[in-house]
């Protein structure tokens, strides 16, 4: 596989761009067909996308997290199902850029250079809690590892050319090992049965004595024994999904108004779009699609600002951003994806038109982290100064 290598930031917002406005033409007919988009993902490959962190003395972009949140949004505007995908591949990216070592870290930029694509078989079923992971690393005389465990919402696993497995090691540390795809011992279903996201095959991963070399795995539980932007860039990352949702459900309201709704006859207007309590409601829709906007561009911007002074407060400041920026943009999300259907009329909730699929997307994206906990985080901090705990789901 090759790839387009991205020179910067002005260039990967607008590679981003363009692939949105192309996702965009067949991203109803994907969603209801349960099209898996694997000539999409071939292209967000080939276009570059999925290096743009890589640093620069690796020949990346390394672009910031501002950079970053946008091309997320920009194509979460378009499919959001097409835009979760990469979420943990960045996500697992960042596990090397912190623990990897120089030569994990010189083999792994030159795959992403090439356009490889990370998945993820990190969450489980029936255990206590999200991190409660019980998928097994045993060492073998050798140094290697063998793997057992399964896992679920395995979003971009079906798709992947590694799939990164959040296993615990005989010392009950929490590790990452990069499998490659086709690897014996490994099997990905596609059991993927959302009412929402219908295409980013989010299925089962099956691990049975799976062989990982030693140098493929890496002490992901040193991640959070200091100051770290882990959790606070993957939640970015979810955010941005979430406010793409609202504002593409925004824009797509206001073309079925324009084009196909008629005015409310006690209006006494020509046009919907002359109708004033449309008028109103549309303003607050857009108030809280820009709010979301906002939020999120400065929480990208204190991500960014933490990454270049990271210190316990910095990093505080940043997750406390971020997880404000979630908690509107969730809201956003699941209220503009449901206002569609109030302000568009009847004919909107057809099922041909496929519309729902805004709220759909919004209903289940917003499921991954609570915003409740992260309100209670918010408050502490403001209250008494008491910083978050350290984890990846913040």
């Amino acid at each position: 596989m090759t790839a387009h290598v991205i020179a910067d930031d002005t260039e990967a917002l607008a590679v981003a761009a363009a692939l949105a406005d192309e996702f965009r033409a067949d991203a109803s007919a994907r969603d209801a067909e349960r099209r898996l988009p694997r000539a999409e993902l071939d292209r967000l490959s080939a276009s570059g996308l999925l290096a743009v962190t890589v640093p620069a003395e690796h020949g990346g972009a390394d672009v910031g997290a501002v950079t970053l949140a946008e091309i997320f949004r920009l194509l979460a505007t378009a499919d959001a199902s097409l835009a979760q995908i990469p979420q943990s591949h960045f996500a697992y990216v960042n596990v090397i850029h912190r623990q990897g070592d120089d030569r994990q870290r010189k083999f792994f930029y030159g795959e992403l250079l090439a356009g490889r694509r990370f998945g993820n078989a990190q969450s489980e079923a029936g255990t206590k809690h999200v991190q409660d992971i019980r998928t097994r690393l045993e060492a073998r005389p050798d140094g290697s590892y063998l793997l057992n465990g399964v896992k679920h919402y395995s979003t971009g696993a079906l798709f992947a050319h590694w799939i990164p497995v959040l296993a615990r090691a005989e010392d009950d540390d929490l590790h990452v090992a990069y499998v490659p795809s086709g690897t014996p011992g490994v099997t990905v279903v596609d059991d993927w049965d959302g009412l929402g996201q219908r295409t980013t095959a989010s299925g089962t991963v099956r691990l049975e004595n799976v062989p990982v070399p030693a140098d493929r795995v890496l002490p992901h539980h040193l991640t959070f024994r200091g100051p770290q932007l882990h959790g606070a860039v993957a939640q970015l990352l979810h955010a941005a999904i979430d406010v793409g949702i609202a504002g593409g459900a925004l824009a797509e309201a206001a073309e079925f108004v324009r084009a196909k709704s008629r005015p409310w006859f006690e209006a006494g207007v020509e046009s919907a779009v002359e109708d004033p309590l449309l008028i109103q409601r549309f303003g607050e829709l857009a108030v809280q699609a820009r709010a979301s906007e906002a939020l999120l561009r400065e929480a990208a911007r204190t991500v960014d600002a933490a990454r270049a002074d990271l210190t316990d407060d910095t990093a505080a400041e940043a997750s406390i951003a971020v997880a404000a920026a979630k908690v509107q943009a969730a809201h956003a999300a699941v209220e503009v994806a449901s206002a569609l259907f109030e302000v568009s009329g009847t004919r909107s909730a057809l099922d041909s038109l496929n519309l729902h699929r805004h709220w759909r997307d919004a209903r289940t994206h917003t499921l991954h982290d609570p915003t409740r906990w992260k309100i209670q985080h918010i408050g502490r901090y403001v209250l008494t100064g008491t910083r978050p705990p350290r984890h990846g789901l913040l």
